[in-house]
């Protein structure tokens, strides 16, 4: 059985409460089921109605009455990958994934390696996934990526970087793909390293400087992330995300009215993101423009009533201007809707 994995169901590191979804290539029906086929039946509807522990405890069942069943071991893994007890689903899948043909119990023994926070154990297995496939299987590069990362194997993660994505493992894009999954699994300062790399080998490469710009801005390099985004606009002068944050930058120096501007351009260029117009009511509000500051607010509300911060900022700068019972109700909402995102799992 091949295994399709898709990377948006892929969990990045640390692990997760719950398993990425495996989605099996369905196998042609079988004239005349075998025996095993129809004693691992009732177990694998169960574990697609999600009673993990049912299905397992028929299968352990199994083992008790028949214990040389064929495909026991790795039926019992897939159930416990499936739960997410992956450390028993290790211990279920190691005889069966010596099977170099085993093509589903290798992938989710490597996967319960990753998942358990162990890549490097995780990495021969991830391996030989990516090796069945004559084309780059994003999914497989991804996490193999990603345990390079983990391992601190960092050329090994941009070689997989750059299969995942098909580009030359030494180029400019190989550097600055996986200098962004670096920073996403919070190794900055390497990330910080394979992206300026990227421009020295290509300076003029498209959103490089907007990068590194970004890192700069994370860690409160506030005059480097100017010269960052000032060098991006120079090569990629629409650029509406640049504006914003080029404005962001100058709003922590207090030049609001360049921080204005350059706001007005990002929203002149993209209508359709909160940011910009969240950004431009506290510049606003700060410049003593309330209610300017509160049209833009409640532009941004319209597009996200969810969102705290504007809340917060609409409230304040009602208070400011002396609404109180709206800035109280505004105030309100805001804690509400903090309380809410603090008490999801």
């Amino acid at each position: 059985m091949t295994l399709v994995l898709f990377a948006n169901c892929i969990p990045v590191w640390p692990q997760p409460a719950y398993p990425p979804h495996v989605i099996a290539e369905p196998a042609p029906a079988a004239v005349h089921p075998q025996p095993a086929q129809l004693d691992f039946a009732e177990p694998r509807k169960l574990l697609q109605q999600g009673k993990y522990d049912e299905a397992i405890a028929q299968l352990q069942e199994l083992a008790v009455k028949n214990p040389g069943l064929k495909g026991l071991s790795g039926e019992l893994g897939a159930a416990y990958y499936q739960k997410g007890d992956y450390l028993k689903a290790i211990d279920s899948l190691k005889a069966p994934a010596d099977d170099p043909q085993n093509k589903e119990a290798i992938q989710l023994l490597g996967l319960s390696y990753y998942l358990s926070g162990r890549p490097a154990e995780a990495i021969p297995f991830l391996e030989k996934v990516q090796a069945w496939y004559p084309r780059a299987n994003v999914d497989a590069s991804y996490i193999l990526g990603l345990c390079y990362i983990q391992t601190k194997d960092y050329p090994q993660a941009r070689k997989a970087f750059a299969r995942m994505f098909e580009v030359p493992p030494d180029s400019a894009a190989s550097y600055l793909f996986t200098a962004r999954m670096l920073l996403r699994q919070e190794f900055d300062p390497i990330a910080e390293e394979y992206a300026q790399k990227a421009i020295a080998l290509d300076p003029k490469l498209p959103l490089a400087h907007f990068f590194l710009g970004e890192l700069h801005l994370y860690k409160s390099r506030i005059a480097e992330a100017i010269t960052d985004f000032q060098a991006e606009l120079a090569l990629n002068p629409g650029h509406a995300p640049t504006y914003y944050k080029l404005a962001d930058a100058y709003s922590r120096m207090q030049k609001f009215d360049e921080a204005e501007r350059l706001l007005q351009r990002s929203i002149w260029l993209d209508a359709t993101s909160t940011g910009p117009y969240i950004l431009m009511g506290k510049v606003l509000a700060k410049k003593g423009e309330n209610e300017l500051a509160v049209r833009a607010l409640e532009h941004a509300l319209s597009m996200d009533p969810n969102n705290s911060v504007t809340h917060h900022l609409l409230g304040q700068t009602y208070r400011d201007m002396g609404r109180n019972e709206d800035a109280e109700r505004e105030l309100k909402i805001a804690q509400q809707l903090q309380e809410s995102s603090s008490a999801k799992p």
